[in-house]
């Protein structure tokens, strides 16, 4: 029997949507376009569901393409077909993270992806020490909630910049204020993500004294070699995000790649013309290779059990903890499992107990969730009091 995909997007028209439809029917696939504002969504105590044009939809996976304009009704709407668990090729969560640019940037620079320097700003008075910490002018200035370049400025005085966050301000619009990165001006690389790898990639670059180099802005678009430390970027980039199904934006900063957006929708009809690869069948054979399978949110599965759920314990904040073992953070007593050790942006599953503790690791465990936090609070204690009775004898034996 042919999987029945369904495409969420109001452009039936439109390049990207035409090129995932005819590389679906090429491989036999029941595909169909889907109007995001045809949707019903039902919730009651017995039961939730989801119809389309009055009947039931009974596509068993989706490639969403959801506009910005509609994002919160886009994602309502994936979010209530994936507790009805049909799989989505992007996540209601990730499509979320990806639209909000200050929650994007936080989520990648707390996963050590290289970003510029971004400062949020509430009020005009902190648009000085803002530019300061950027690195000083010129900078770029945007609105965390914008898409193909909207919303983006290139400001190269204190006054311009101040007037342009007055005036975003004013019409109750969140700014950004964004270190300018020089060697880069007028040119990014979209990378395309598609599951674990890049499969195309562009160079971009904007026209004239344009310094935004969006292809929907007339940039010009050609092909690139990436390199290997530009495509772990990328491709972590989506991943932290929670998207399989991305085009990532970088930077070529002094240092190396710097990952500026995110985009849930990428477009296919620039990278797809620049690079020469059929990126429009590399997402439908990736469709084809995963539908069997679904992600699982951990913690909201364990949730369901009062009480239960995954704690994650990060060693910079309990330095103490440091040169520990991971046996020694619980006490003998406690049978909690730790299933999971983050570091240097690798995932250790079910780690030996005697392996020593770093500073950026990062501890994952799940069960009790009282009886972890006890547990864990015990040891931190008496890391305390074995430091304070170090100290005291010390002092001691110095008088």
């Amino acid at each position: 029997m042919s999987l029945r995909l369904a495409v969420i997007s109001r452009g039936p028209r439109l390049y990207s949507t035409k090129r995932i439809l005819q590389e679906a029917r090429a491989r036999g696939i029941d595909v169909e376009v889907c109007d995001p504002m045809k949707f019903t969504l039902t919730v009651s105590n017995q039961s939730m569901e989801v119809l389309y044009k009055g009947s039931k939809f009974e596509h068993e996976a989706v490639i969403p393409r959801i506009g910005h304009s509609i994002t919160k009704h886009g994602v309502s709407i994936l979010h209530h077909l994936e507790h009805l668990g049909i799989w989505t090729a992007n996540s209601s969560q990730g499509i979320l993270h990806s639209r909000d640019k200050l929650q994007a940037s936080q989520i990648m620079a707390r996963n050590r992806i290289p970003v510029p320097t971004t400062v949020y700003v509430r009020d005009i008075f902190d648009v000085e020490h803002a530019i300061e910490q950027v690195g000083g002018l010129p900078v770029v200035i945007k609105v965390t909630q914008g898409t193909q370049g909207e919303g983006v400025f290139l400001r190269h005085t204190h006054y311009e910049a101040r007037s342009l966050v007055q005036g975003l301000l004013v019409t109750g619009r969140s700014v950004l204020i964004q270190q300018y990165i020089a060697e880069s001006h007028g040119r990014d690389i979209r990378a395309f993500v598609v599951g674990d790898k890049v499969v195309a990639c562009m160079r971009r670059r904007a026209r004239g004294r344009e310094f935004r180099s969006n292809f929907h802005l007339n940039g010009t678009v050609e092909r690139v070699d990436l390199p290997p430390e530009y495509e772990e970027a990328a491709c972590r980039a989506a991943r932290v995000l929670g998207l399989n199904i991305a085009g990532v934006d970088l930077l070529e900063g002094r240092d190396g790649p710097l990952v500026l957006e995110v985009n849930s929708s990428p477009g296919l009809e620039g990278i797809e013309k620049a690079s020469g690869v059929n990126v429009a069948g590399q997402i439908v054979d990736y469709v084809l290779s995963e539908t069997a399978f679904s992600d699982v949110d951990l913690d909201q599965l364990l949730r369901t059990v009062p009480g239960e759920g995954v704690l994650s314990l990060q060693l910079r904040n309990h330095p103490k903890l440091v040169g520990q073992r991971i046996e020694q953070l619980f006490k003998p007593e406690a049978t909690i499992p730790v299933f999971a050790l983050s570091r240097e942006n690798q995932l250790i599953w079910n780690p030996n107990p005697e392996l020593q503790l770093r500073y950026n690791d990062i501890i994952i465990c799940y069960g009790d969730l009282s009886e972890l936090r006890a547990s864990l609070r015990a040891v931190l204690i008496d890391l305390q009091n074995d430091v304070g009775t170090s100290q005291t004898k010390d002092s001691t034996e110095m008088a």
